[in-house]
């Protein structure tokens, strides 16, 4: 059984920290080949419409960033070198890093492959960036990557702080000083900020986290809604979430883009079965299960269409999950339309569930 979610442990008070690989991709491929070092770096397929996964630090100046289409990255910098992404690789890593977290902690809350909250019970301050340090030192060491920390005493002032030291940083925000922290950064860098719900707050006049913090329980509630406490509350740096190593993960999926766009429904049917495969991969390596299937299609207009059904047993099998998304397929009536994108998602994941029926050669339930 997973640790309960946890703030608070015996031998002193709670510290939260949140440890962020740097630029983890282009780092992993920069560690194992030397000639990868101190260059402008990018993490991406080779097809026309890749995008980029990781770009290094020396391509950030130039523009390039995540989710940047490859061909505008290698435009705003022609030197670009171009890695291929190596998910293996990748996986090991994270794997090694986060034995490294959960030595000595009470609770590791991963968030993705190179990014977790760490709840550790601490006397004080100094040990806890003690704490830090050394995880950071060993990182360095034993994975030959680099990671930066934020030590706070909540978890979104943690990863603010960690965001604000990349990379290769540790930043600490004592406790009593988190709202002289946040007040005056942009109101963005505040949880639950989206950029529409940002223009919305900018044209009121709240451009920074001090602004929401100073905020009238009318005022916030006239411009968050039902939030506005919550808001309010997280920018003046009250935050009683709990580190959860047991939180679940929500869904499973993957997507290929097309270099151009496609029609043969053989081709799509392949690629769903192929998609199907790598899932089924992915959910009995963690021994996981889900209920919900579905597809997502983006037309060559850029128009997105999603379907979904649900199984009687939840499944990690690859043969139900391609009969699932082919039924999906088949319902979303894109045959011979042109697309640039098919991708396949599993959700309503549990764990270790028994499988009691088949549903080979069932058509899934609505």
């Amino acid at each position: 059984m997973p640790a309960p979610a946890t703030n608070c442990g015996d031998g002193g008070d709670a510290v939260i920290l949140h440890f962020d690989l740097d630029a983890f991709y282009a780092a992993v491929a920069a560690r194992d080949d030397p000639s990868l070092r101190g260059v402008p770096l990018a993490i991406a397929g080779r097809g026309r419409r890749s995008v980029v996964l990781t770009a290094s630090y020396e391509a950030r100046p130039f523009g390039v960033r995540s989710a940047l289409p490859l061909y505008k990255a290698l435009a705003a910098c022609p030197q670009l070198v171009v890695v291929p992404p190596d998910f293996a690789k990748y996986k090991a890593a994270s794997e090694a890093v986060f034995a490294i977290l959960a030595d000595g902690a009470l609770a590791v809350e991963g968030l993705s492959l190179d990014e977790a909250f760490v709840a550790i019970s601490a006397d004080d301050l100094d040990s806890a960036v003690a704490w830090a340090a050394r995880v950071r030192l060993r990182v360095r060491h034993d994975v030959g990557l680099t990671i930066s920390a934020g030590v706070a005493a909540g978890k979104m002032v943690a990863k603010i702080a960690s965001d604000s030291c990349k990379p290769d940083g540790l930043a600490v925000v004592a406790p009593g000083t988190e709202a002289a922290f946040l007040a005056p950064l942009p109101v963005a860098r505040l949880w639950g900020i989206g950029p529409k719900t940002q223009a919305r707050l900018e044209t009121a006049g709240i451009r920074t986290i001090g602004d929401v913090a100073a905020l009238s329980d009318a005022d916030a509630f006239g411009l968050f809604g039902r939030w506005g406490r919550e808001a309010r509350a997280l920018a003046q740096g009250i935050d009683d979430r709990l580190v959860d190593p047991a939180r679940e993960r929500k869904s499973i999926s993957t997507e290929e883009t097309f270099e151009y766009d496609v029609r043969d429904e053989f081709r799509v049917i392949a690629l769903l079965r192929e998609q199907a495969e790598e899932l089924a991969r992915d959910l009995q390596a963690r021994d996981l299960r889900g209920a919900t299937i579905g597809i997502k299609v983006k037309r060559s207009d850029f128009t997105i269409v999603g379907r979904q059904t649900s199984v009687g047993v939840p499944t990690n099998d690859a043969g139900e999950i391609f009969a699932a998304a082919l039924h999906c397929w088949q319902r979303s009536e894109m045959a011979g339309t042109p697309i640039r994108l098919l991708g396949t998602r599993v959700a309503t994941l549990t764990e270790g569930v028994a499988r009691e029926l088949s549903l080979f050669g069932q058509l899934p339930r609505e």
